[in-house]
């Protein structure tokens, strides 16, 4: 199997929700909506670009082995993808991949968001190891589970800050 065609269709979804994530912001800017932090989104698209990077060079030649680790990561990766979605269509036009806050509009409590207050951050996470797994990629599966906690530790403080001074939670 080969895995190119898998981080091509990777590229093509991190594509399609930028597209959406800037769509939602015009939209959340045009009804009064404040961007928080923006310095702070440049660490994330370098963070990703890396890894990006990273996966295509470790996994080359991108032949996967038709084996139960690889089979395990395809069912895990569709999981997440579900998830991921859930996460995306229960924010609707909240939903960015920035700082982004209307004053006044309360926390989303729909899918995921009853229950955890940062789904998808966890399905990033764990897609930072599960497609170096799939892509036999341990190096990227290192340096990315390593650096991606300390920026999300210091995202969701910056979303919490801002939320606290905005939201009627």
């Amino acid at each position: 199997m080969n895995f190119l065609w898998i981080f091509l269709l990777l590229i093509l979804q991190r594509l399609a929700e930028l597209a959406l994530a800037a769509r939602n912001r015009r939209l959340a800017l045009a009804r009064g909506g404040v961007e928080y932090h923006p310095e702070s989104y440049k660490k994330f698209v370098w963070l990703h670009s890396l890894f990006l990077a990273s996966l295509l060079l470790e996994a080359y030649p991108w032949q996967l082995p038709l084996d139960l680790l690889t089979w395990c990561c395809l069912a895990l990766f569709g999981l997440l993808q579900l998830l991921r979605y859930w996460c995306i269509s229960s924010l609707g036009e909240q939903w960015n991949t920035r700082i982004i806050v209307i004053p006044g509009v309360p926390l989303s409590r729909r899918g995921p968001y009853r229950w955890f207050r940062h789904p998808n951050y966890l399905v990033v996470t764990l897609e930072l190891a599960v497609i170096p797994l799939l892509a036999r990629a341990p190096l990227t599966l290192l340096m990315f589970s390593l650096a991606n906690p300390v920026l999300l530790r210091q995202r969701i403080r910056l979303e919490g800050e801002a939320l606290r001074e905005n939201i009627s939670q």
